[in-house]
């Protein structure tokens, strides 16, 4: 069954959280934010922008699809499409690394255009 994947309103943009990013792509949450880290330059506030607390009290308010992350320490990182669509590339570019990075299980690449 196929997952679907939520898009939030936040600061009056649709935005989709790093959590459902990395499940979309098949890596870690943590790997994921490590690129765009990495890539800081090309992800500017309008693309990018960690939630605030009181931010996510909202959305773990009135969203039931967040399963066991509703009790991290950690707040998620949202993106807007154009943000989406930087990860996407920076992603597809590093998608091998990203899954066989350590703690990810060794899962090899598959399908895409790189892979």
């Amino acid at each position: 069954m196929k997952q679907e994947i939520p898009i939030l309103w936040l600061r009056g943009l649709p935005v989709i959280l790093d959590l459902h990013l990395a499940l979309l792509y098949g890596v870690k949450t943590k790997r994921l934010n490590e690129q765009v880290r990495r890539n800081s330059s090309r992800f500017p506030d309008d693309f990018v922008f960690r939630l605030s607390k009181k931010e996510w009290a909202e959305v773990v308010a009135n969203c039931d699809q967040l399963g066991k992350i509703l009790h991290s320490s950690i707040l998620p990182t949202a993106f807007t499409e154009q943000g989406a669509l930087t990860l996407l590339r920076s992603v597809s570019v590093n998608l091998a690394e990203l899954r066989r990075a350590p703690g990810t299980g060794g899962v090899p690449a598959t399908g895409g255009r790189n892979g």
